[in-house]
């Protein structure tokens, strides 16, 4: 496993959003979170990548307390595309894009090597984003921005890529591209994802498993073939759906709103094992 949460609980302050999430990752595969509004998704996305630090619990990144690595240790294996990003000043893309190679740099090497430039590079490419390098970040588009931040984390070469809302910003054809570009690394380079995603279809044509979330417990976690169920969608996002097969595979179709909620479960369901190491 490259990325493991036990009895995770954390939020905001003495606010507790996300209460006993444990949580496995294992190389080369893509766990989607969803959840409704507020069912702490982000926030347990933080947690994992230590934006956050927990209330109570544990996050092992490769075996090691993610706690007990230093910032630059982490950024070696670990990246994370938060949902808003600050925007630096005056930074061209390439220069942006560029910073994703600090971790790998020892502190007294100023300039970037060849193997950096070629990184970044790729990066860019990866991204589509080429013709963008000597543009000011401040003068992107919002789409633009989103790809130039994931050209960033590209290039830090992480194990672990942890995205929110990656999709956000993006129409159509960005998203597709996006999350067909993601595919190919997670499963050319066995880099493992774990997005939030508000799009249910996107999220189950793409990912390994999913992690269903309400009211900041985990409600059931399995391979989208166990989660993707009527009766699971309804009690996570109080919505009647149906299950209609498509060239892509199952996708969603929304009924009608509920209006009553369930009662939280006292234990996670899990519906499917984890993959093979």
């Amino acid at each position: 496993m490259v990325l493991e949460t036990s009895n995770l609980q954390g939020g905001y302050g003495d606010t507790t959003i996300v209460q006993q999430v444990s949580l496995t990752l294992h190389q080369g595969e893509w766990l989607s979170i969803l959840g409704a509004n507020g069912s702490g998704k982000s926030t347990l996305l933080r947690l994992c990548g230590r934006i956050l630090s927990p209330q109570q619990g544990t996050i092992w990144l490769s075996g090691d307390d993610i706690h007990s690595l230093s910032p630059t240790a982490v950024a070696r294996k670990l990246a994370l595309l938060p949902q808003q990003q600050i925007l630096p000043a005056g930074l061209s893309v390439y220069q942006l894009v560029s910073l994703g190679r600090s971790p790998h740099q020892p502190w007294w090497q100023w300039d970037l090597t060849a193997a950096d430039h070629q990184q970044i590079e790729q990066a860019l490419a990866w991204t589509d984003m080429e013709q963008y390098r000597h543009v000011p970040v401040s003068a992107l588009s919002g789409g633009q921005r989103q790809r130039a931040f994931l050209a960033l984390a590209l290039a830090q070469q992480p194990k672990v890529l942890l995205l929110d809302e990656p999709t956000t910003y993006l129409d159509i054809h960005y998203q597709l591209q996006l999350l067909e570009l993601l595919k190919q690394l997670n499963q050319k380079q066995q880099l493992a994802i774990i997005t939030v995603l508000h799009d249910i279809n996107l999220a189950v044509r793409y990912s390994d498993r999913l992690a269903l979330m309400r009211e900041g417990t985990l409600w059931a976690v399995g391979a989208v073939a166990d989660t993707l169920t009527p009766d699971i969608v309804n009690q996570v996002f109080d919505v009647d759906v149906a299950i209609v097969d498509t060239p892509v595979g199952p996708q969603i179709c929304p009924l009608t709103a509920k209006q009553s909620a369930p009662t939280p479960p006292n234990e996670t369901v899990e519906l499917a094992s984890s993959p093979e190491t």
